[in-house]
This record gives C-alpha cells, structure tokens and sequence, in this order.
C-alpha cells in the first residue's frame, strides 16, 4: 500500500461547499457538476475546466479569503444556481442536452441545467417523514437504470457506528428507477445509502453504508438489474474512515472519497487498499473522473463543522488528481 499526498483544493470558493455532492463531468464543454445540497438555499455549481490540466479556466479565491460568511454567485467560469429542494446527486440524460435526473430529498425528478427548476418523477417519501429518512447518494448503472440510495436521519444523527440497541432496524432504502418509470425498491436496513458503482465487467455492483462503515458488494445482473448474494467488501469499524462517494476505473479498481479520513482511497476488486491519496480535508464527499482522457480524479468536500476544527482544514472546496490509472466516464440515464 502507498500513501501519497494529494496537496490543496486546486478550486478554491468565495465560501465553501456545506457539503459538496454528486459531482459529474461532462466532456463534450469540459465542465464539472455538483450541487451543495444542505447550503440555505441548495446550490447547483458548474464550473468550466481545462480538458488537459484539469485546472478551472478562471481561477477561484485564496483559501484566506474563503467565508463562510459570504455566499457563491455566479461569476465567469462558474454557474451557481439556487435550486428548490435539496439535490444530492444527479446525472447526465442520454440524448436529452441539459437535463439531469436527479434525487432529491424526497425522490425522483428531472432538473433542468439551464434554471434548476424540478420536474418531479415519484415522490417516494411524504414532506411529514423527512425527519425520518431521506434521500442520499446514488448512480445510474450499464443499462441506463438510476439507482437511488436513502439515509435514516436518526440513524445518521447518532454519529458513525453508534446506533443504540433501541433503534432497530435502520430505516434506508435503495431503488432502482427504470427508464419506462418503473420503480423497484431493492434493498432495505441502511443507516446512510451512498457510493454506487458498477465494476467494469458489469457483474458486480458497490453500494455503503458511511455511518454503518461498511462497503457491500452484490452480484449483479446487467439485463434484468437484479442484485443477489450481498456480501461484506470491507469493514472500516475502529477507523475515521466512513466510505462516501465512489467511482470505478477500468481495472475494477475503486476509488472511494472517505468522510472523516481526510483522504481518497483506492482499493482493488477484493476490497484490499492500494493507496491513500491525503487530503488537507477532513471530510472528502464524492470522487468523478474527468478531463480529456478520464485520468483526473475531481473530488468534492464538506466542511468541517466539528467544535474542534482544524482552522487550515479546506473542506467545502474542489481537489482533483492527476492519476496512473484509466477511468469510464458516469453512465447516463436512458430515459
């Protein structure tokens, strides 16, 4: 295993993300997209990057000058737009220009690129339960299908691994939403749903659980989207590390931001650590390939609200890695 130091956010915002999520790169203008979905009002970004380097085509603040009491605006080589409800990630639409599907809190929707306005698909979860659990992370699989990951907010509020032994069963779920509408719900019992992924032969999907700290691995089936034999991929218990958001590269090699980790970590197809790319943030959120070849890891953050906090901490800004290793690009859903 290898350690590496990543360096600083290479974007750095007027104010940092609350919690940077879903970041999708779209090759076609070279942009990055990611919402803040806890900043009063949610935010959806776009921020134009060079295809080569992988640096912004106009350059961010000093990380002195970073507030959290300013506010992101648009400005160029950055989009902000403040969205309705609270998005937490999203995908590009196959044929469909500037439309994503998206979740937010309580479901499914399109959101449209151009003014961020929601056109909701299924509302699966009433306004009055989203004190009880919402929606997460999620990511459309090989055949255009979008999977949709839930958190059981009491669940998360007890912290990482410490669920007492009156909560029960946790109450988060995964869907699957198909192309023609169909909604299947796929798996229940998560405490917070989040980093899917597919490995590159199609056979395997990844999901985890970050408060649980728990990395699951199911066969998977490509035709149908069926998921069987759930097994456990790796246990983090007794460590910071809360797996967060995830992608995939050619070799089945997984690429996890770690919530609490202050890193990205790589590890191979049987769940063993490869490297640890460090992270002057605590709280990586969720990784994207991209630039021209799709060998730049862009990682999104969160930022650090702890009583404690490490005043050089740079979490709520953009980190990216120029990597020896070959990504694939986020499918895009088929509907």
């Amino acid at each position: 295993m290898s350690e590496v130091d990543g360096g600083d956010a290479f974007y750095v915002l007027d104010r940092p993300c609350v919690l940077g999520e879903g970041p999708i790169y779209r090759a076609s203008d070279s942009t990055l997209h990611y919402v803040d979905c806890i900043h009063d009002p949610p935010q959806l970004h776009i921020l134009s990057v060079d295809p080569e380097t992988g640096e912004a085509l106009q350059p961010g603040v000093k990380l002195a000058e970073s507030s959290t009491e300013k506010t992101n605006k648009s400005k160029p080589g950055l989009r902000v737009l403040d969205l309705e409800d609270s998005v937490t990630v999203m995908a590009f639409r196959k044929n469909v220009p500037k439309s994503y599907i998206c979740l937010y809190y309580q479901g499914f929707a399109f959101m449209d690129e151009e003014t961020g306005r929601l056109d909701v698909l299924k509302e699966v979860i009433p306004k009055e339960e989203r004190h009880v659990r919402r929606f997460n992370d999620g990511g459309v699989d090989p055949a255009g299908r979008f999977w949709g990951a839930e958190i059981d907010v009491r669940g998360l509020s007890y912290g990482r691994n410490n669920l007492p032994s009156d909560h029960g069963k946790p109450c988060g779920r995964l869907w699957r939403y198909d192309p023609d509408g169909t909604l299947t719900q796929m798996e229940d019992g998560l405490v917070c749903g989040n980093g899917i992924g597919w490995s590159p032969d199609k056979k395997t999907m990844y999901l985890h659980d970050s408060c649980a700290q728990y990395i699951y691995a199911y066969d998977y089936d490509n035709a149908t989207g069926d998921i069987s034999n759930k097994r456990v991929l790796r246990c983090f218990i007794g460590t910071p590390h809360e797996p967060d958001g995830m992608v995939v590269d050619s070799e089945g090699n997984i690429w996890v931001a770690m919530f609490g980790g202050h890193c990205v970590m790589v590890l191979d197809p049987q769940g063993n650590t490869i490297k640890t790319i460090k992270a002057p943030a605590r709280n990586m959120a969720c990784t994207t390939w991209g630039g021209k070849n799709h060998n730049i890891i862009y990682a999104v953050s969160a930022y650090d609200k702890t009583p404690n906090r490490d005043p050089s901490d740079q979490g709520g800004h953009l980190f990216k890695y120029h990597v020896d290793a070959q990504g694939q690009p986020k499918y895009e859903f088929a509907g």
